[in-house]
């Protein structure tokens, strides 16, 4: 553990900013507030990708397969608007995760002008991250992919491109829950086509053939089961750790609380802002679409447009 005199030197030694320049923290943050966060990482633009088509496809087979051919139309028409429903809402969510900047530290913040406006007691120790060259606030890591410091970093999540932080975790959440709830309702609708079309004996099952119609479902059993598994017990863990103020990186490195935790409903309403309201299950509540209107510069692995 170094003292703040010692990170003073660690500046001066090591400039992070030209001898013309100076860091004004404010308007890089103001900055940062104002862009849609994406993550250039090849292999989590295919995960988020294929999260996409993943869904698409559910949507298709639920709706063309199962619920048109039907004859009991308020059962296709509820299912079809619960199921389609469920299915923009995690889309929603997904796309929060992803373009929401999840809490990093701005860049080159590490100078000794920008030390000497923290106004630090004597003796107060300070960290610097080596590898982004920037102040680390309490809690924060740093993420390799995303090559910032995120704070309250959870984990880093491909499907989603992009970590799971102090700013993101709400939407990651509702991610996942909505994800499960599709995944368990897609299930339910096999269940009932398998035994509707065994009854019938396949004839007027579905607009396809029945040997299309058994893969089709089969494979959507197959993901329907595999992403409910996934995202409920990513779902469960998330809750866990909000409610124990708790990230998934300081469970794992058994880090000691070094500040006051915020435990079960006062961490949850950290988390989803305020009291327990439907804008906690709202993935578009404080989306602002001026922010997408807005055009940013290219620099390091995220951008804004």
């Amino acid at each position: 553990m170094q003292s703040s005199g010692h990170r003073f030197r660690d500046v001066e030694h090591h400039p992070l900013l030209a001898d013309n320049e100076s860091y004004d923290s404010s308007s890089s943050e103001a900055d940062m507030a104002e862009r849609v966060w994406f993550i250039r990482d090849g292999c989590g633009m295919v995960c988020a990708i294929m999260t996409w088509l993943l869904v698409v496809y559910a949507d298709f087979v639920v709706t063309f397969v199962m619920l048109l051919p039907s004859k009991d139309f308020w059962y296709s028409v509820i299912n079809g608007v619960l199921f389609n429903c469920l299915a923009v809402l995690a889309l929603s969510s997904h796309l929060r995760t992803m373009l929401t900047d999840p809490g990093a530290v701005p860049k080159g913040n590490a100078t000794k002008e920008y030390m000497d406006n923290l106004q630090l007691k004597p003796g107060e120790v300070i960290y610097k991250c080596p590898k982004c060259c920037s102040i680390k606030p309490e809690r924060a890591h740093h993420c390799s992919i995303c090559k910032r410091c995120i704070r309250k970093m959870d984990h880093h999540c491909p499907w989603v491109n992009n970590c799971v932080g102090e700013k993101n975790q709400r939407f990651f959440v509702l991610f996942t829950m909505y994800i499960a709830l599709i995944s368990a309702h897609a299930l339910v609708l096999c269940g009932f086509q398998f035994f509707s079309c065994v009854r019938g004996q396949w004839t007027e099952c579905s607009d396809f053939s029945p040997p299309v119609t058994v893969i089709l479902m089969i494979f959507l059993c197959l993901e329907g089961f595999l992403f409910l598994t996934f995202t409920a017990v990513m779902f469960g863990t998330q809750i866990h750790s909000i409610c124990n103020d708790e990230t998934e990186i300081e469970r794992l490195k058994s880090e000691k609380p070094t500040w006051e935790r915020r435990l079960r409903w006062e961490g949850m309403k950290s988390v989803f802002g305020g009291q327990p309201s439907l804008l906690w299950i709202n993935p578009f509540a404080g989306f602002r679409i001026r922010r997408l209107l807005l055009r940013g510069k290219k620099g390091g692995p995220e951008f804004s447009v």
